[in-house]
């Protein structure tokens, strides 16, 4: 996964917060792409009874980055991972069960054909008969199986729960996960599925962190998971010589970070959140942004944002991308000005000498 640049410094993101200069990958640089092409395609099923939570666990595997089919008809099973192979797909996820029907009945050589050539994973996801009764009963949803008796719809979606286990059963025989979710949260579960596919099975990592660097005076940004106050720091705004230069001077830097409370800022902010990043990625987040603002974004936030992020990079191995949102924003502003006074500045006036046309 691209985001850090091959000597481990955070990527950055164009000043005012737009995409800037393309990441660079950060993976191994002697990885060849013939190797890369080599590797065999990572295929997963999603299968088990209706009301367990397949919907969940297969929105998690997108979020992981699996390219994730659900229904899928199994005849055109080996049709669909050649096509994701041909368009360089090598994590897919497919969404199997009851709503099959006859197809289900060629299941097990289906499998057998995609186990030969990929990756084979089968999870299957079940639950008590209780606890399906009571999640369709709060959904207000019919069974798959439960269409052909609508007069009696309490037993008919008992009867379908039943029937639907007697057509499953050969996938729970070939599963290599079995997930019984009676007892589990919609969070739990996906931490589950995370846990089995995500980052803790050895896969790259997948959080996407963020630093935004900001000024207050321009107002915090509306997308910050967490946000640090650093109007505190001394200001190089007040120096002469700092004024007109940013945070992204080594002046500045210096400046601040050599001021004892961003000392003790940092050292508090990187125990912090080298032990939150990992946990928001265990939990299978996928994105966070920390934000990080000082009055005018131009100084402190910006030096302090560029060590934090380059120390945290060092720490944890994470994808972290740098934004300076308002650090040229004061310049702009300037020239804007200087801009429009020039346009409406009135033209110089010509004196004639007495006697001229």
């Amino acid at each position: 996964m691209s985001g850090a640049s091959a000597s481990g410094a955070p990527v950055r993101e164009g000043s005012q917060g737009g995409l800037g200069s393309a990441a660079q990958d950060r993976s191994d640089p002697g990885r060849s792409d013939q190797e890369a092409g080599a590797r065999r395609a990572r295929v997963v099923v999603v299968t088990g009874l209706s009301g367990a939570g397949k919907s969940t666990a297969l929105n998690t595997l997108e979020d992981l980055g699996f390219f994730c089919v659900d229904n899928l008809p199994t005849p055109v099973i080996g049709a669909t991972l050649a096509a994701c192979e041909a368009g360089a797909v090598t994590e897919v996820a497919l969404g199997l069960d009851v709503r099959g029907r006859s197809f289900l009945d060629d299941i097990s050589r289906q499998l057998d054909d995609v186990a030969e050539s990929h990756e084979l994973s089968v999870v299957f996801l079940d639950a008590s008969d209780e606890a399906l009764l009571r999640r369709f009963s709060g959904t207000r949803r019919p069974h798959p199986l439960s269409h052909d008796d609508l007069k009696r719809p309490s037993v008919a979606l008992l009867d379908g729960v039943h029937v639907e286990r007697e057509r499953l059963a050969p996938l729970r025989a070939r599963a290599s996960l079995v997930i019984d979710t009676t007892k589990l949260s919609v969070h739990e579960l996906r931490r589950r599925v995370v846990h089995q596919f995500g980052p803790g099975a050895g896969a790259a990592s997948r959080l996407h962190v963020r630093f935004v660097s900001f000024g207050f005076k321009y107002g915090a940004p509306v997308d910050a998971d967490l946000m640090f106050d650093v109007r505190f720091v001394r200001n190089p705004y007040f120096v002469p010589e700092l004024k007109e230069h940013s945070g992204l001077e080594p002046e500045v830097r210096a400046f601040v970070l050599e001021d004892e409370a961003t000392r003790g800022l940092l050292q508090h902010l990187e125990g912090l959140l080298e032990y939150c990043l990992p946990r928001y990625e265990e939990e299978g987040k996928s994105y966070l942004t920390v934000a990080i603002g000082c009055t005018g974004g131009r100084h402190r936030s910006v030096a302090i944002t560029e060590k934090l992020a380059s120390r945290l990079q060092e720490l944890t191995e994470l994808r972290i991308d740098v934004v300076h949102r308002d650090v040229q924003r004061v310049v702009d502003e300037r020239r804007d000005q200087e801009a429009e006074a020039a346009s409406v500045r009135p033209p110089p006036v010509e004196l004639k000498r007495e006697g001229e046309p």
